[in-house]
């Protein structure tokens, strides 16, 4: 792997990992609601300009946008909506830790619901190692990480993110949309969604600080925008199944970051946990034998973004396409 290439890849695990802390910073002078309504609207922002300008057209027909509305309620705005009420009272790292298991978990979703992906041995194993890692994470015996209802929301996060990613896999996957379109169409859609919820969800005057202004325009440029251009950046230069190898970075960066810029003290349980989650899921996904295989050829070129492939694919075409490659390499807005 080139310096080039490890720098990126080192770079979007950051912004993806120190995301955590920003959602904890922003709401110092933000409600839950507002600071998700902020960072859709400069995620939107973000991805429609970078449409526009590699012109490319949004999807059209009502049922598709139906499919896309629903994919956006679980893939964008509840995950987005419980992440922010529980740091209120939990800690970022612990978060960071749990939406960390969201590919685990659409392992356990997609063999329930999607008939094409049976359970094995392997992934039943995993699933359980898995289990046991997230109730260790939650620590229900403890609260000192926060409030137990803090920690249940970041979870409900990690399981609304992995019931997306099956919605996508099942309706939207199949569709081929051009990657950059459905990408920018979904955050819209969060966006709308987000917009008339508004009304029934808790509303104060913003008190913009300049560390809750800072965070926020960093959620919605940087990790509900750049960080995905980087990633595709590496899904076209190594991969998807190595590029998505920043999922196994991730909780461990927001874990460090929370715990250098917020003084989060990081329990036993959390890095016991951690470890046993990223266990489970590699062993489900059977990533050391993945390694062991020729590696991937880069994916081809795609005219939806600049540099090769920046854009957000719907369909991985580089490896086998599961609910658990789409939730590894899809471009959900997740962090």
């Amino acid at each position: 792997m080139k310096n080039a290439t490890i720098a990126r890849f080192l770079l979007q695990a950051t912004l993806w990992g120190s995301s955590f802390t920003f959602i904890k910073a922003s709401l110092h002078g933000l409600t839950p609601g507002q600071l998700v309504i902020a960072r859709l609207l400069l995620g939107t922002a973000f991805l429609l300009s970078l449409a526009a300008l590699r012109h490319v057209p949004l999807p059209k027909g009502a049922g598709l946008w139906g499919h896309v509305a629903a994919a956006a309620l679980f893939g964008n705005v509840l995950p987005f909506l419980l992440l922010s009420y529980g740091e209120r009272t939990t800690g970022a790292g612990l978060a960071g830790v749990l939406v960390g298991a969201t590919p685990l978990l659409t392992l356990g979703v997609a063999t329930a619901v999607l008939p094409a992906e049976r359970a094995t041995a392997r992934k039943a194993v995993g699933l359980v190692v898995g289990f046991v890692g997230v109730v260790v994470v939650i620590g229900p015996w403890t609260d000192a990480t926060g409030s137990f209802s803090g920690r249940a929301a970041c979870f409900g996060a990690a399981l609304s993110y992995a019931v997306g990613y099956v919605y996508v896999r099942k309706f939207l996957s199949p569709r081929a949309l051009a990657p950059l379109a459905a990408a920018a169409s979904q955050l819209l859609a969060a966006a709308v969604l987000m917009a008339a919820a508004l009304p029934f969800l808790t509303w104060h005057t913003p008190h913009f600080t300049a560390k809750v202004t800072l965070s926020i325009l960093f959620l919605g440029l940087f990790s509900t925008g750049l960080a995905y251009v980087l990633y595709f950046r590496l899904i076209n230069d190594v991969g998807a199944t190595n590029a998505s190898a920043v999922n196994y970075i991730v909780p461990v960066a927001a874990v460090l970051i929370g715990a250098v810029a917020l003084g989060e003290a990081v329990s036993w349980n959390l890095l016991i946990g951690g470890v046993i989650v990223l266990i489970g899921m590699g062993y489900a996904e059977n990533r050391l034998g993945q390694l062991r295989r020729t590696p991937e050829p880069a994916a081809p070129s795609d005219k939806s973004g600049p540099q090769g492939d920046t854009s957000v694919p719907q369909a991985d075409t580089s490896v086998p396409q599961t609910a658990a490659n789409t939730a590894n390499a899809q471009a959900q807005e997740r962090r």
